[in-house]
């Protein structure tokens, strides 16, 4: 069994979307949402996923979710039936943290058809090699300071040593101010991050913030060498479920 996300009470957050970030920004992409996170960003846009009632992490809004109207479970199959039949080549596998359901995503992965897999990860959860030889790019987000999360549980050294390894895992940092640049810096000569596969995008869930951190971003970005990633799905369809 695989627990989801929701769009509404009781439907899985299973879509087709154009991939709005990344290296893979712009693809027509199939999507489904995992429920459950082991981080808690306090500007988190999909907190639905984690924050449910009970759960006092602080998060900028301050809002809870109740759990029953917000996670549905699935069977394997039926999760890759849904996915099949929106009639995409590629799938983005994203959260939550859907590294904590590797072995039931093993099982799903494994019935889709000549689908491209990518994964969207926080970077703290090693991936289960069932899964792991069946996925084509890990989209890796190491958490900064400013997401109120503990370091030594946002950025384990170990774990990132494992990622630079993997050809297939590009790392994507969501910065927030000009000092947030500094840190990802400060990680790529540490741990060695491979500085031809960084993304740094702008946090933000309007295109209002997004545009006004992109005009300082932009340039810090060639200065330091580092891919630039826009959110471009809201742009076009705002903070909304399901796109």
């Amino acid at each position: 069994m695989l627990t989801l996300a929701t769009t509404t009470p009781g439907e899985p957050e299973i879509f087709a979307s154009l991939q709005g970030e990344g290296p893979s920004i712009g693809r027509p992409v199939a999507f489904v949402r995992l429920s459950r996170c082991n981080l808690a960003c306090t500007w988190c846009d999909t907190a639905y996923t984690w924050r449910f009632e009970g759960d006092n992490r602080p998060h900028r809004d301050g809002l809870s979710f109740e759990r029953k109207a917000n996670q549905v479970m699935l069977e394997e199959a039926e999760v890759a039936a849904r996915i099949m039949a929106l009639g995409q080549d590629r799938l983005v596998i994203t959260g939550g943290e859907p590294l904590l359901q590797g072995a039931a995503l093993a099982r799903m992965v494994a019935l889709l058809d000549g689908m491209t897999v990518e994964i969207e990860t926080n970077g703290t959860v090693a991936p289960h090699p069932a899964l792991d030889a069946l996925v084509s790019q890990y989209n890796v987000s190491p958490k900064l300071s400013h997401s109120g999360n503990p370091i030594d549980s946002a950025q384990i050294p170990e774990r990132l040593t494992e990622w630079i390894q993997k050809p297939q895992a590009w790392f994507k940092f969501v910065v927030a101010t000009p000092a947030d640049v500094d840190e990802v810096i400060a990680l790529i000569e540490t741990h060695g991050l491979p500085r031809e596969r960084v993304f740094v995008m702008p946090e933000g869930t309007d295109s209002t913030t997004l545009r006004s951190r992109e005009r300082w971003l932009a340039p810090l970005a060639l200065q330091r060498g580092l891919r630039l990633s826009d959110r471009m799905h809201i742009h076009l369809y705002g903070d909304t479920r399901g796109t």
